[in-house]
């Protein structure tokens, strides 16, 4: 029998979210500001703030799972703070009342040892920034009274990903034949999650009550150089590699004197500098999942971006 799956946001997470679940057959009900998501006659799609309370409740009447995908209105600590921690706690009490289980896209940030490989038993206490904010985020649902799982990502690749550093600053460029700047270095290894890898866990997830309530990571393939990830985009547009050059971290930093986001995004430049590895293998066997080999996820992604124009 098709549940009813609610979706808030429509960004690359939620509406590859919405795409899979109805792809299987189930009734989805899509929130956004704007009314926007995949069409599908199985997907409903409802212009609601999923952060006012009166409007949400309803919106979740009947779910049993709420996959929450909205982000901030900007990438600071400021604006983070701001909306994320109050946009949590309206959908966990509106999805508790509803008796739903809310999933979460989660990043790396919260993680206090990052020179570590980064698995499932953390530790994940970094103080300070945003990810002191996503720290507290993942202690507030583990503090709620409503069924949550959190699934960890890496920098995310694949279609519908725009703003990140395996987006628009990189596929793009490669298939205008241009030389690309990465940040940090182009030379160390950093894991990066294909979305639909990432969304296909957090639906899995929501289905397995034995995996609630804790941490998982998103299937993720081996570490990739930023060099050869632009290598397997290369090849995947049948262009060959790419010439790669780095914008080291302390020109960021720098410009970090002048400009507020230069500021922001050197508060991650520790990500690039150095290895930066998760491991899945956990996950992967609780989930019965594993991640899509890198070709074909790299010939998906350049594909989308070449009907992007």
């Amino acid at each position: 029998m098709s549940e009813l799956h609610v979706v808030t946001g429509a960004g690359p997470v939620g509406w590859t979210i919405a795409e899979q679940l109805a792809g299987q057959g189930q009734q989805v009900r899509i929130l956004t500001r704007t009314g926007s998501g995949p069409d599908h006659p199985l997907i409903e799609r409802i212009a609601a703030d999923a952060r006012e309370r009166e409007q949400l409740a309803p919106a979740l009447s009947g779910a049993s799972a709420v996959f929450h995908c909205i982000h901030s209105s900007a990438y600071r600590a400021s604006a983070w703070q701001a909306e994320l921690p109050q946009a949590e706690r309206t959908v966990l009490a509106a999805a508790g009342e509803a008796g739903a289980v809310v999933v979460f896209p989660e990043s790396l940030y919260s993680y206090s040892r990052p020179d570590k490989t980064l698995t499932e038993a953390g530790p994940r206490e970094a103080q300070g920034g945003k990810r002191g904010i996503r720290t507290a985020l993942l202690r507030a649902r583990e503090e709620s009274a409503t069924n949550t799982v959190s699934v960890v990502a890496g920098d995310f690749f694949g279609p519908r990903v725009r703003m990140a550093h395996a987006g628009e600053r990189m596929v793009p460029p490669i298939l205008a034949g241009k030389k690309l700047k990465v940040l940090g270095s182009a030379a160390q290894p950093h894991s990066f999650t294909f979305v639909p890898d990432l969304a296909a866990a957090m639906i899995r997830a929501a289905k397995t009550p034995s995996v609630w309530n804790k941490v998982w990571h998103a299937p993720t393939g081996p570490a990739l150089t930023q060099r050869e990830l632009a290598a397997a985009f290369g090849d995947a547009a049948g262009l060959g590699t790419p010439p790669v050059g780095a914008l080291p971290g302390w020109v960021i930093r720098a410009a970090g004197a002048f400009s507020r986001d230069a500021r922001e995004l050197a508060e991650m430049m520790y990500q690039f500098e150095k290895p930066f590895v998760m491991e899945s293998a956990v996950s992967e066997s609780a989930l019965g999942l594993k991640p899509t080999p890198l070709p074909q996820a790299a010939a998906a992604t350049v594909a989308w971006w070449r009907t992007q124009g």
